[in-house]
C-alpha cells in the first residue's frame, strides 16, 4: 500500500519537561536534522568579514553546492574559488599535492594577487590526516606576500570544537602583533555588528578608548590594526578558543563579558569593563574565571576617577530605568501570549526566558540541544518558577515532521502563508529566533541571531522594544528565513 510521504500525524518527539531534563546532556547526540531556518551565518558569510580575503574550498562536490549558492546569494562569486575533490584522491596518496596545485593554479590565475587566501579544508582532509603546515609552507614559499589560512568544513566532526569556534579561531589568524596602542581595544568574536549604543561602546567612550570590531574594517590593513590593540573584549562563548590565542599571540589582555539578561550581572560587567579598560594591571582584577566574575570594586575606586564613577553610575541608573520601562511595556500589550525561543537568537535562552517571566511574559517553550554552562543559575531559578516549560530538540530527526504541525484545512498553501492570512485574528505565538519561529509557523517573530547585536542592559531594553516590533508586525516567514546570513547582502 502506498503511503504519502506528506502527512498530518504528529510525528514529532514529545517534549522534554523542564524539571526532567537534564541540565548537562539534555538530548541524544546522533543523526542531525537541520531545519530549513537559514538566518545564522554559515562559514562563507564569517570568512567574507576579512576584507579583500579570497577563499578557496577543497572538498567534493556535493559539499561545494551549498557553499557556492551562499557565496552567489551574496553576490560576492568573485571572491571564491573552489577545487573539486575526485574519490582517487582519498587513496593515490596526492591529497596535500592536490591542495597546494590547486589554490596555487588558482592564485597564479587571479589578475590581482590576494594578500589573503583563506582554504577552506573538508572532513576528507581530516580522515586522511592531511598536514596543513606542510600546504601552507609550501604556499608561501611560491606566494610570497600572501598569508594562507588554514579553515574548515567539518559537519562529520561533532565530537571536539565546533565548526563555528574553528572559524572564529580562523577569523583572526592573520593577525600579528604591532606596536600597542593603549586606546585600542578589539571588540570579537561577533559576526554581526554590535549595536553602538550598547553598554561596551558607551562605558569605552567615557574611558576615552576606541573600539576595533572586524565588520567596520574597509580594508585589509584596517583589519590588521587589530594587531596593536592592547586590550580584547569577547562576550559570545563560541568566539573564547580563537580569541584566547590571539590574545597570546599579539600580546594584549583579554576580558569575557558574557551577554546576559541579568540586571545584576549586566551591572557587575559594567564595572568589571571599567577596570578592565582602565586598569593597566589585569592582576589587579579578580580572576576572570573565578566563580563570580566579580571585579574588586576597590581597585576601581583607585583607578576610575569620580567623574568616571559618576558617570558610570548615572548609566547604570538611567539604563536600568529605560529597560525596567520597556519590559513592562511590552508586557502590558503582549500580556499572556504564549512566546517560544530558540537557541539560534541567543547563547542564553534559559536568562532570556527567565527575565520575561519575571516581568510577567508567558514564555511556554525553549528550542534548543544543549545548554551553555552559563546558564546554570537561569535553570536552577526557573525549576522554581517554571517546572512545566517544554524544551524541544532543534536537530532530531523527527523534528522535520514539524512542518506538518498546523490546524486548518488543506488548501496547497504552506502553513506560513496561511498563519500570515490569519494574523489579523490572533497572535498564537511570539517566537524569539528564526527556529522557533519555524517550529510554530507563526509570522510573529524577533528576527535575530546570536544575540543580535544587542548587549547588557541597553540589549535588555532593545529586546523589550523587538518584542513589540514582533508582535505589532507580522513578516513573511518563509521568505525571511529562506535568506541566509541576517544581515548579509542578498540577491533573493
Amino acid at each position: 500500500m502506498l503511503e504519502a510521504l506528506r502527512t498530518k500525524k504528529n510525528r514529532i518527539p514529545e517534549p522534554v519537561l523542564l524539571r526532567d531534563i537534564d541540565f548537562d546532556c539534555p538530548f541524544y547526540e546522533g543523526l542531525q536534522y537541520n531545519p530549513p531556518a537559514r538566518g545564522v551565518w554559515n562559514i562563507v558569510h564569517t570568512g567574507m568579514l576579512i576584507p579583500e580575503a579570497h577563499q578557496v574550498y577543497v572538498c567534493a562536490q556535493g559539499c561545494l553546492r551549498g557553499v557556492i549558492l551562499t557565496a552567489a546569494e551574496m553576490n560576492l562569486m568573485d571572491r571564491m574559488s573552489w577545487v573539486s575533490l575526485r574519490e582517487k584522491d582519498m587513496w593515490n596518496g596526492e591529497m596535500e599535492s592536490r591542495v597546494v596545485e590547486g589554490v596555487a593554479h588558482i592564485v597564479e590565475k587571479m589578475e590581482n594577487r590576494p594578500r589573503c587566501v583563506l582554504v577552506y579544508l573538508s572532513c576528507m582532509h581530516m580522515f586522511e590526516g592531511c598536514d596543513f603546515r606542510v600546504i601552507a609552507d609550501e604556499l608561501s614559499e611560491r606566494f610570497p606576500g600572501t598569508t594562507f589560512v588554514d579553515c574548515y568544513m567539518t559537519p562529520t566532526m561533532r565530537k571536539s570544537i565546533s565548526p563555528d569556534a574553528m572559524m572564529k579561531a580562523s577569523l583572526y589568524a592573520p593577525i600579528e602583533p604591532l606596536p600597542k596602542n593603549e586606546k585600542l581595544v578589539g571588540l570579537v568574536g561577533c559576526d554581526r555588528e554590535t549595536d553602538r549604543t550598547s553598554d561596551i561602546f558607551e562605558i569605552a567612550r567615557m574611558a576615552g578608548q576606541e573600539i576595533w570590531e572586524i565588520n567596520s574594517c574597509q580594508s585589509y590593513d584596517e583589519y590588521l590594526s587589530l594587531g596593536s590593540a592592547s586590550r580584547l573584549i569577547s562576550y559570545l562563548p563560541v568566539a573564547n578558543v580563537g580569541v584566547r590565542k590571539l590574545s597570546a599571540k599579539i600580546g594584549a589582555e583579554w576580558s569575557y563579558l558574557p551577554i546576559s539578561y541579568d540586571f545584576d550581572e549586566c551591572e557587575e560587567n559594567v564595572w568589571k569593563l571599567v577596570g578592565f579598560l582602565l586598569g593597566a594591571d589585569e592582576e589587579n582584577i579578580e580572576n576572570k574565571e573565578s566563580k563570580d566574575n566579580r571585579i574588586n570594586e576597590e581597585y576601581v575606586e583607585k583607578i576610575a576617577s569620580e567623574e568616571i564613577r559618576s558617570k558610570v553610575a548615572e548609566y547604570i541608573k538611567e539604563k536600568k530605568k529605560l529597560a525596567e520601562t520597556a519590559l513592562k511595556e511590552a508586557q502590558a500589550l503582549i500580556q499572556d501570549t504564549p512566546i517560544v525561543i530558540d537557541y539560534s537568537a541567543t547563547p542564553r535562552p534559559l536568562g532570556l526566558a527567565l527575565l520575561l517571566t519575571k516581568y510577567g511574559f508567558n514564555v511556554t517553550t525553549i528550542y534548543t540541544d544543549i545548554f551553555q554552562k552559563e546558564e546554570r543559575a537561569a535553570y536552577d531559578e526557573l525549576l522554581k518558577l517554571c517546572p512545566e516549560m517544554k524544551i524541544y530538540p532543534t536537530m532530531d530527526p523527527a523534528m522535520r515532521f514539524a512542518d506538518n504541525e498546523y490546524e486548518g484545512e488543506s488548501s496547497g498553501q504552506a502553513p506560513f502563508d496561511e498563519k500570515r492570512k490569519a494574523s489579523s485574528q490572533t497572535v498564537e505565538h511570539l517566537a524569539i529566533g528564526q527556529k522557533a519561529a519555524y517550529f510554530t509557523h507563526t509570522p510573529y517573530f524577533v528576527n535575530i541571531a546570536d544575540g543580535g547585536g544587542m548587549y547588557g542592559l541597553d540589549g535588555i531594553c532593545r529586546m523589550a522594544e523587538a518584542l513589540v516590533e514582533a508582535f505589532n508586525t507580522p513578516k513573511d516567514t518563509k521568505k525571511l528565513i529562506s535568506h541566509k546570513g541576517i544581515g548579509c547582502a542578498s540577491c533573493l
